[in-house]
């Protein structure tokens, strides 16, 4: 079958994937729901969401219209210099890729801010009901994001069959993504942060005690954050591995004669979708069910469906098996790290157990236990990824000695495409975990009492430990996104030297000035980044925190109860705050990436990226793992071991949390999206690197 059918198939896939969101939307608003009191408070929450999306949109639409104009004006190639289509179909095509992401983060805001309430209120009847209320809302979102990204990716090439104007599509969705998961982390963080610090540890009052000032944005941030945040990255690392596939299979093609490479990267994604689909129709729990092991359980079924399709699928169209064997390598390898990152951070092992137990002796050795786990548990999840990419490598470097070098990076490729093939799956399961924990807090607001408060306290415990889990997965993901990446930059710059008559490259030697120059300064962005960023959160929560205090002081019977706080001026101040702080750190990775390229030509930016990958790489998985180890610390602290709320095993607690929370939810998920945007950046300018540069 060529690939112009299996593209058609793709977008029927994709529009079979919106049909089937549709219809969970329809059953999750079909929900019973009559608190008055829980309806008024979602009602905030969803004004809340809804206007900080608009706001952000809005900045971003003006970052996103300077952005289109200098692609027009200089790729894929400057406008004096040739036919002027190309640099429309590549300005309109970054244009669709910023327009699909922030549809596929609109979507899901709209259904957690739904899906909550009827879970919520679903708890009174049981955790069954809970539990798929909130995991069908956030399966709409998983639905959503994958069917857009399949349905985007596949519209393009269809229209342009040339995979550099899908690198435009794909930065539209990353830098979109870098923005949003930023400024959605940092709003969230901030209102998390303050919440926690003047409501438990001040005034010893519950987590969504109604008092609170900041208790209604720590609620929109878990949607603006953890819902639109994390569906943006997703969607970004979907679309990229995609792209990264598709440039070095269609050199492969274009060597090789016919289109069997660019079919197999579209039958791939389109079956991960399809399994993704039966995996959602699957996910099942009993009356006394155990909600984390419904989670993984639909995870890994599938995985399995996955693995039976392209089986089928290879064997039919007669693609290669050493290929499947490289995409089958990177699904295997992704659930891996996700069970790796379960071990370090669910309440029910032993690093978590360890590190409540040292909250008995104070915050410094919660610190100290939190970070030193964190660093443990990035060992297997990097071991993962240089595995896969070793196996894939090898695995594929056979397949015809005249593109060796060609087969080894598609291998590479087509792991990442593997590892994102259940992203459907994964986007769901992620979702649900912001879905039940608002259910939680307007449970607790709503006053449904201590049987239901119990039940949606085991949903957000199980959500965090899967949100821990797909934030593993997210950042692998990317790893080996960015990797073939590296790969996709490689070719997009020996194409670029082959129509110049100039020598291309082969590889990056450390020992060569230019690329050691690169890869130091590369391997610092993450980490200037990242301070950036929590920066941003200390300066805002320093911000919120006042505010609270002037509230508690100025209006009178607060405290009591009797009065009702002024919910909007946290949210206003978590809005301007992230909006202010966002931007900046974006654009230094950008900026550094262009200086450097226009420095140190393609060699610099090879090693730049190289040392980006590694660094970001590992802060991310460290810093995504210690947050969620110390937040469910302090759940199993709450939950009655070490001393239970009020003690000072849970004071600490509470401080290793407020820690984590900029780590796990604003830093360490934003770096890989990270990562993707600057490896986009030099393929898309690698004519420019290797023409115009100050050393060469």
């Amino acid at each position: 079958m060529d690939a112009r059918t299996i593209q058609i198939i793709s977008i029927l896939i994709a529009l079979i994937a919106f049909a089937y969101a549709a219809w969970l939307f329809a059953w999750v608003k079909r929900q019973p729901s009559d608190n008055a009191k829980i309806a008024k408070i979602g009602l905030l929450i969803r004004q809340g969401a809804r206007t900080f999306l608009r706001k952000e949109y809005a900045v971003l639409a003006r970052f996103a219209g300077v952005a289109a104009v200098l692609i027009f004006v200089f790729l894929p190639s400057p406008i004096w210099k040739g036919s002027v289509t190309p640099n429309i179909l590549m300005a309109i095509a970054y244009i669709a890729g910023t327009v699909f992401s922030a549809i596929a983060g609109k979507i899901g805001i709209e259904v957690a801010t739904i899906a909550n309430i009827k879970s919520a209120e679903a708890a009174k009847n049981g955790i069954k009901p809970s539990f798929m209320a909130g995991f069908r809302g956030g399966a709409v979102m998983g639905m959503g994001v994958v069917g857009a990204s399949l349905l985007g990716v596949s519209l393009v090439y269809l229209l342009t069959n040339d995979a550099t104007t899908l690198l435009g599509f794909s930065f539209g969705a990353s830098s979109l993504a870098l923005f949003a998961k930023a400024g959605g982390g940092i709003f969230t963080k901030t209102a998390d942060i303050s919440a926690d610090i003047t409501g438990k540890v001040e005034l010893g009052i519950p987590e969504d005690d109604p008092r609170n000032p900041a208790v209604i944005a720590d609620n929109v941030g878990d949607n603006v954050g953890d819902v639109a945040g994390m569906g943006a990255d997703l969607f970004d690392s979907n679309v990229a591995s995609m792209a990264a596939a598709l440039i070095i299979g269609g050199a492969l093609d274009l060597g090789l004669g016919g289109t069997t490479h660019v079919a197999m990267v579209f039958c791939y994604a389109a079956l991960g979708l399809l399994a993704s689909i039966v995996g959602i129709l699957t996910a099942r729990i009993g009356k006394n069910g155990n909600p984390t092991r419904a989670l993984n359980s639909s995870t890994y079924v599938t995985t399995a469906i996955y693995l039976v399709f392209t089986a089928i699928a290879t064997a039919v169209f007669h693609f290669s098996w050493r290929i499947w064997g490289a995409c089958i390598v990177g699904l295997l390898v992704g659930v891996v790290i996700g069970i790796a990152t379960d071990y370090f951070t669910d309440d029910s092992k032993k690093p978590v157990h360890f590190v409540a137990h040292a909250s008995k002796s104070g915050p410094a050795f919660t610190i100290l236990s939190g970070i030193s786990y964190g660093f443990l548990s990035v060992l297997p999840a990097m071991v993962g990824i240089a595995v896969s990419a070793l196996v894939a490598y090898k695995l594929c470097e056979p397949i015809n000695a005249a593109f060796a070098m060609e087969y080894a990076l598609f291998g590479i490729s087509m792991a990442a495409v593997g590892m994102l093939s259940i992203v459907g799956m994964i986007v769901s399961n992620d979702a649900y975990g912001p879905i039940v924990d608002n259910a939680r807090g307007l449970a607790e607001m709503g006053n449904l009492g201590e049987e239901v408060l119990e039940i949606t306290d085991a949903l957000d415990s199980a959500g965090n430990t899967v949100k821990a889990v797909t934030k593993g997965f997210a950042i692998a993901a990317a790893g080996l996104t960015v990797i073939a990446l590296l790969g996709a930059f490689m070719s997009e710059v020996n194409t670029a030297a082959a129509e110049l008559g100039i020598a291309g490259i082969t590889g990056f030697d450390i020992m060569n000035p230019l690329v050691f120059f690169g890869m130091l300064i590369g391997a610092a962005i993450p980490a200037v980044f990242s301070a950036m960023l929590m920066l941003g959160v200390d300066r805002n929560a320093q911000r919120m925190v006042a505010e609270i205090h002037r509230q508690f002081k100025e209006i009178l019977g607060l405290r009591e109860g009797t009065a009702e706080p002024e919910y909007d001026k946290c949210i206003d101040i978590a809005t301007t705050g992230a909006l202010k702080e966002l931007v900046p750190a974006g654009l230094m990775a950008i900026i550094s990436t262009l200086l450097v390229g226009f420095i140190g030509g393609v060699m610099a930016i090879g090693g730049f990226l190289a040392g980006n990958i590694v660094s970001g790489l590992l802060l991310a998985l460290f810093m995504s793992n210690a947050g969620g180890l110390w937040d469910n610390g302090k759940k199993y602290v709450e939950s009655g071991h070490e001393g239970g709320k009020g003690s000072e095993a849970h004071k600490a607690a509470v401080v290793g949390d407020t820690v984590g929370d900029p780590f796990k939810d604003t830093a360490g998920p934003s770096i890989n999206t990270q990562i993707t945007v600057v490896s986009l950046i030099a393929s898309l300018l690698s004519t420019l690197f290797l023409t115009v540069s100050l050393f060469h």
